[in-house]
């Protein structure tokens, strides 16, 4: 098979296996969202917490890359990551972010906008204790989004703190730890045959949500 412009232009599928109604969505679209989570859940949508998570460089360009979602709550979505890797520069300069879910086999995509603010140290203490002790080591031993020589370099580094850090718990490093994106906007998108797509919007007024359905 060959990947050319018509191929792609002649892929598509018609989307046919829900609906969305204003009626049915939640005034709160956290709560919404979980339970469009829990219904990815329960379909088996494999890693339904993966997201993308797009921030804006120095030179204000667009950048994305996948993460995971690690809560929840009315307060906004977490995630954890190393504060010194591209993404975190990124936040740190311009603390506004967007994350987008596609749960394909619900044929559903959520995106959410927001300001994004670093946890406190306790909460990323608390998860990070948490972590198989191989992520905790991993955390340490990589220098994320730094130019590094070799793989060989990373696995001898993972493998010296593995040695040194045998039968001893495993502080956090001070360059890891969360983040939640605080949304002040929040679009439910499902998939429609003809490509008349449900999307119903959140905004954020003036500490209130208010609820309106986008044209596809």
């Amino acid at each position: 098979m060959q990947v050319t412009n018509e191929f792609l232009q002649n892929l598509r599928q018609d989307y046919k296996s829900a609906t969305l109604d204003e009626s049915d969505v939640d005034n709160n679209p956290i709560v919404q969202f979980k339970t469009w989570f829990e219904n990815a859940v329960s379909a088996q949508v494999y890693e339904p917490n993966v997201m993308t998570l797009a921030t804006v460089d120095k030179s204000g360009r667009p950048d994305a890359r996948i993460v995971l979602l690690k809560g929840v709550d009315e307060d906004g979505f977490r995630f954890f990551t190393n504060y010194l890797s591209a993404k975190g520069k990124e936040l740190k300069r311009n603390p506004y972010a967007c994350l987008v879910f596609f749960w394909p086999d619900l044929e559903r995509q959520v995106r959410i906008e927001g300001s994004v603010e670093k946890l406190d140290k306790e909460t990323s203490e608390n998860y990070f204790n948490t972590r198989p002790v191989s992520s905790q080591i991993g955390a340490i031993a990589s220098p994320q989004s730094q130019v590094i020589p070799n793989r060989q370099f990373l696995e001898e580094k993972f493998e010296a703190l593995k040695l040194s850090s045998a039968e001893k718990s495993i502080a956090k490093p001070a360059h890891w730890g969360g983040y939640i994106v605080k949304p002040t906007r929040i679009e439910f998108w499902q998939g429609r045959r003809s490509r008349l797509h449900d999307r119903i919007n959140f905004e954020l007024i003036k500490g209130e949500w208010v609820k309106t359905r986008l044209a596809p």
